[in-house]
């Protein structure tokens, strides 16, 4: 089978039809001859036998079905799986890009080993054999120097059987410090466990809400799981759903919204907290769920809600008593309505007070594990392992507790705390990280304040990456030890984010492996055999497809022909005993929450001199902010308002350019109190005078030629800011100053 470019037009974008995020830009067809022609790697099978094939999407927490097209072994096309509860046929634009990273050039091609400085991208190819020897040799030394808590993972999930194994490798040889990398997943989970008591995720019924409150949640920008939100989102529209977007720019979400309304940034918390306040002295609240089910609202009232009258909000917020009233009487009158927080795309923490607020409106309105409203989705307990037996070494490891402090008396609630992580060992010397194992993670581009984590980073003395891809990671590594590509290997995924029902995919080889990689699963049987006892003896299992299939038991012949099983008749509770708290019913915690109210606005506080303004990040379906970056596809589609040449523009007001002498177009340089970078001016109307709002997922150091060198990582200008009430990282903005270049 040969391809011309209609054939081609028809490979690369026939698949957008009918999707979520169709119509799907234009731009993209734009002499898409050349680009065929630039594109050594672009798929051209023989012809064949075409198949298809049902997998689980890796590229992104939203869970997606896909099915792909095959002819003979080769992938030619990705599209959304038809009745896939979390996407339904639907596909963003970066799952329908996986085939270019699939066949693409940024690909790790086997085992390396740094040849030169880290960054240099000096390489040297070894077996397997050899690269699990060396990692194996370093493992052993540190044991023997009863060292075994010197070893940390940082890992994309915790979720799902490679995750475990990696924690279970972990706890075998002496260390607690699998450490997940954060998201508003972090918040949502303690939230839950402070005002319900349980161990959970935050699912969202937003299929059946009938009123949408959202504090900076970019619907439209990637939140939850994408492709279901933007169908949520049309489906609103269809059925007259309102939804109020909360933010202090213009976002697309804020755009295709019913109101938006704009806030001082960092205030969205203040808000919620604002709006609680009128429900509660207008006895809006639903007051047989408030009697019956809930604990601690009156003293919640007095002690958190006291100080935020309509005039203090409205201070604090830039939101007038008016529209404040107006809302919180539409939002408490409506049938069934969500309030979400978890801003932009929802891959940091942020405040706890922000989401407490927030949770505690669900709960006035009677919402919690209700149709419509936020469900508590219990953790899958399908993996069922024996416990670990430890020796006296790795007793004595676990023993000293996590470097990142999670867990500990002042961070009791936390379970993963990444972004003390370069501080702590940056502190330390030598290192208290003596070996560092990067699993489905990229955090030397995603993590903030990246000076001091580049000076952590050269201080620990062994880096692994398992990265498919020559991430940022990688390429700062001492040795990579490639896992296949998604499409290449089998991996439970059991987790969808937002997702409001307990759900497992399952990703399987869509194709044989393209290069010389190993499952991460099979990398870690193997060393676990080298050490011997007692990490040996926690990994019974030949290989990693005999430990998945043994662990889903009946659900693993059902899972390969459908690609997913989903609880369908799931029903949280929502009466005695859906509330695992002291009481037994919600709690709303005053006592917690007048500590979170007291850091509730953490980024909106403080003063930078000589920084007037405040840089605050823009997200986009179009820019891949996690581990994976942009593949070209996806990279063609960002528009030159965002991104010219190889210049990144940030978004000001007219009102903030003409002060600062800047007009459209016009070169400037943004500087913070942790970096600064050469930029372009783009005048908009949508940000607030004083505001500067950065194009986050650009600023790319490695991956390939289309992708590398394009804009300015949004990290690099901005800095870690710990919630004071739970440890979490609650940045989402910093002082910043803009001048002419």
């Amino acid at each position: 089978m040969k391809m011309d470019r209609r054939s081609f037009l028809s490979f690369v974008i026939g698949g957008a039809a009918g999707t979520a995020l169709s119509p799907l830009p234009w731009k993209l067809t734009d002499d898409l001859a050349i680009w065929s022609q630039n594109w050594p790697w672009t798929p051209v099978p023989e012809r064949g036998e075409v198949s298809f094939v049902k997998t689980t999407c890796m590229l992104c927490p939203g869970g997606c079905g896909v099915t792909v097209r095959k002819v003979g072994d080769r992938a030619v096309k990705i599209e959304g799986t038809k009745g896939h509860p979390v996407n339904d046929g639907g596909i963003c634009i970066l799952g329908l890009s996986g085939l270019q990273l699939l066949y693409g050039p940024a690909r790790v091609p086997s085992p390396l080993r740094r040849a030169g400085e880290r960054g240099q991208n000096r390489w040297e190819k070894l077996s397997w054999d050899e690269a699990l020897s060396l990692v194996a040799e370093r493992l052993a030394g540190l044991r023997e120097k009863k060292l075994p808590h010197t070893v940390a993972c940082i890992s994309g999930t915790d979720t799902g059987t490679v995750p475990r194994l990696m924690e279970r490798f972990l706890a075998a040889y002496g260390s607690p410090n699998f450490i997940r990398t954060p998201s508003m997943r972090d918040s949502y989970e303690m939230t839950l466990h402070l005002m319900q008591g349980v161990q959970a995720s935050a699912g969202f019924d937003v299929e059946h809400a009938d009123f949408i409150l959202s504090f900076g949640s970019g619907i439209l920008e990637g939140w939850g799981s994408p492709v279901r939100m933007f169908r949520a989102h049309s489906k609103w529209k269809e059925t007259g759903v309102k939804v109020v977007q909360i933010e202090p720019r213009l976002s697309n979400t804020a755009a295709k919204s019913d109101k938006w309304i704009p806030v001082n940034p960092g205030s969205e918390g203040i808000l919620a907290l604002g709006l609680a306040r009128v429900i509660v002295e207008e006895s809006l609240y639903r007051k047989a769920f408030i009697d019956t089910y809930t604990s601690g609202l009156e003293a919640w009232t007095r002690e958190v809600l006291g100080r935020w009258t309509p005039e203090n909000v409205e201070q604090a917020t830039g939101v007038d008593k008016s529209t404040l009233v107006a809302l919180a009487r539409s939002f408490a009158g409506a049938r069934r309505p969500l309030a979400i927080c978890g801003r932009g795309r929802g891959d940091t923490p942020g405040s706890i007070g922000e989401f407490m607020a927030v949770h505690a409106l669900n709960a006035l309105v009677g919402n919690i594990n209700r149709k419509g409203g936020v469900w508590a989705v219990p953790d899958p307990d399908y993996i069922q392992w024996p416990e670990v037996e430890t020796d006296a070494v790795a007793a004595a490891g676990l023993q000293q507790g996590r470097i990142d402090g999670a867990g500990s008396k002042k961070y009791i609630h936390a379970r993963h705390l990444l972004h003390r992580l370069p501080e702590i060992v940056d502190a330390s010397d030598p290192s208290v990280v003596q070996a560092l194992f990067v699993l489905e993670a990229n955090p030397y581009y995603t993590l903030p304040d990246r000076d001091l984590l580049k000076k952590a980073w050269k201080k620990i003395p062994f880096i692994v990456s398992f990265s498919s891809f020559m991430d940022e990671t990688a390429r700062n590594a001492d040795l990579i030890l490639p896992n296949p590509m998604y499409l290449e290997r089998y991996e439970d995924v059991p987790y969808a984010r937002g997702f409001n029902k307990p759900l497992i995919g399952l990703a399987k080889p869509v194709t044989a492996p393209q290069f010389n990689t190993l499952p991460t699963g099979d990398v870690l049987i193997r060393l676990a055999r080298a050490l011997g006892d007692p990490v040996a003896g926690a990994f019974p299992w030949e290989n990693y497809e005999q430990c998945l299939s043994e662990t889903l038991q009946d659900m693993w012949e059902p899972l390969q022909e459908t690609g997913y099983q989903v609880a369908s008749d799931f029903e949280p509770g929502s009466g005695s005993g859906a509330f695992d708290t002291a009481s037994g019913k919600f709690e709303f915690n005053p006592e917690k929450a007048r500590e979170a109210a007291a850091h509730v606005s953490v980024q909106a506080r403080g003063e930078a001199p000589g920084y007037p303004l405040i840089l605050i990040p823009s997200d986009s379906m179009r820019r891949a902010t996690g581990y994976i970056g942009d593949p070209p596809f996806v990279v063609k589609t960002v528009p030159e308002t965002v991104l010219k040449g190889n210049d990144l523009l940030v978004e000001i007001n007219p009102e903030t350019a003409k002060a600062l002498g800047l007009s459209e177009g016009k070169r400037a340089v943004l500087k913070t109190p942790k970096g600064q970078a050469r930029v372009r001016v783009h005048l908009f109307h949508g940000v607030a005078p004083g505001v500067v709002a950065m194009p986050t997922g650009l600023g790319h150091q490695a991956y390939d030629a289309y992708l590398a060198g394009k804009g300015v990582n949004f990290n690099d200008l901005i800095a870690a800011v710990e919630d004071g009430a739970s440890g979490l990282n609650a940045a989402w903005g910093i002082r910043a100053k803009l001048s002419r270049a």
